[in-house]
C-alpha cells in the first residue's frame, strides 16, 4: 500500500488539474483542488471549495460534452471528454477532462475524481488544419478547372490532309 504522504505529493505535483468532488443530491461539491488546478483555472482553492464544477462552464452550457458528463455521473461511470471552459479571467481553454467515479465499500458512490488538461493547443492546431485542408481542396478544385479551361483552348483540330 501506498504512503499517503506520497500519494499526496505524488497528486500536488501533477501538471494537470486534479480535483475531488462530493456528491451531494445533484450536485458534485469541490473538496480538493490541487496546485495545477489553480494555475490552469486562474482560481484559487478557497474560491472554488464547496462550489459545483459548472461554474467553469461560465455561460457556455450548450455543448454536446455537458451532456455525456450529466450522464456519466447520473450512471456513476467514468468518462473522457473534451469541454470548453473558461479561467477567472474570462479566457476560454480547451479542457480534457477525465472523470472517475469512487465508491465505498457498501458500494455508495461517494466521490467523483475529476483530471483536467488543457488541450487548447491540440483542439487549435486540428481547427488549423482543418482549415488547410478545405483551403487546398479549394486551390486543387481551381487549378483543375484551370488546366481543363487551358486544355479546351489549346486543343488543335484535327489536321486536314
Amino acid at each position: 500500500m501506498l504512503d499517503s504522504q506520497l500519494l499526496q505529493k505524488a497528486v500536488d505535483s501533477s501538471n494537470d488539474g486534479i480535483v475531488i468532488a462530493e456528491q451531494e443530491g445533484s450536485d458534485n461539491i469541490l473538496i480538493y483542488a490541487n496546485a495545477a488546478f489553480e494555475h490552469l483555472t486562474g482560481y484559487t482553492s478557497d474560491e472554488i471549495l464547496y462550489q459545483d464544477c459548472r461554474f467553469l462552464q461560465g455561460d457556455d452550457r450548450d455543448q454536446v460534452a455537458l451532456a455525456e458528463i450529466k450522464a456519466a455521473i447520473r450512471e456513476g461511470r467514468p468518462t473522457r471528454v473534451t469541454v470548453r471552459n473558461y479561467r477567472k479571467d474570462g479566457s476560454l481553454f480547451w479542457n480534457e477532462l477525465s472523470i472517475t467515479p469512487i465508491y465505498n465499500e457498501a458500494d455508495q458512490l461517494t466521490y467523483f475524481i475529476g483530471v483536467q488538461h488543457d488541450v487548447s493547443d491540440l483542439v487549435r492546431l486540428k481547427e488549423e488544419n482543418q482549415q488547410l485542408k478545405a483551403r487546398l481542396a479549394a486551390f486543387e478544385g481551381q487549378a483543375a478547372a484551370s488546366i481543363m479551361t487551358q486544355a479546351t483552348q489549346n486543343t488543335v483540330a484535327p489536321s486536314k490532309v
